[in-house]
């Protein structure tokens, strides 16, 4: 004969539940907090003009590290991870669908070398590629689309940062751009600083 379970008294209860975040997230996390981002976050800075066109033209302002005929790779200004690239078009285009068949391809073949390097570099355990489509989508500079590579690692947390923007990195953009520099010199024999190398 089954016994009857006996229900819960209250204090029971509330026990297992003020537990239950120990067994959902049982390691400790720090935070890291940046208000300064809250301005760029909320877009009350507003910027004229195309950031990525005008870092292009201002040579020394400039993270690009790679350029192909159409396409290049630049260095995120305001990394997710160690190794966040920006792989974008040469020409100012917001929409995917509006590149030439030559540039969509050349796009796809920039993205494969910037994947390339990250991997070589970093051997990260995977990585998130990402392009957001227009405002709606979640595109912070919508006028001039562009694929973002996140390298990623066990234990780096999980993928709220990359929409939470709360996330300790190890490494600075000017390191992150003279390492790939670096690279794609030694890859392509020549010094490539705003250059096409392929």
């Amino acid at each position: 004969m089954k016994k009857a379970k006996t229900p819960q008294k209250n204090g029971e209860a509330k026990i297992s539940f003020l537990n239950l975040d120990r067994h959902v997230w049982p390691l400790e996390r720090d935070v890291f907090f940046r208000p300064a981002r809250l301005k760029y976050v909320r877009k009350l800075i507003k910027k004229k003009g195309c950031v990525f066109c005008e870092k292009v033209i201002d040579k020394k302002e400039s993270l690009c590290v790679f350029k192909s005929k159409y396409s290049q790779i630049v260095v995120n200004k305001f990394p997710y991870n160690s190794g966040h690239l920006l792989i974008l078009p040469r020409r100012h285009c917001g929409d995917l669908l509006d590149l030439s068949q030559a540039e969509y391809a050349d796009l796809m073949e920039t993205l494969k070398e910037a994947v390339t390097a990250v991997i070589d570099i970093y051997n990260p355990q995977g990585y998130n590629i990402g392009l957001n489509n227009g405002t709606a989508a979640g595109a912070g500079i919508p006028d001039h689309l562009h694929f973002h590579l996140v390298p990623r690692w066990s234990g780096d947390l999980n993928f709220f940062p990359l929409i939470a923007e709360t996330k300790l990195v190890v490494e600075n953009s000017k390191d992150t751009f003279s390492t790939f520099v670096k690279y794609f010199s030694k890859k392509y024999g020549k010094k490539i600083k705003n250059m096409e190398v392929r």
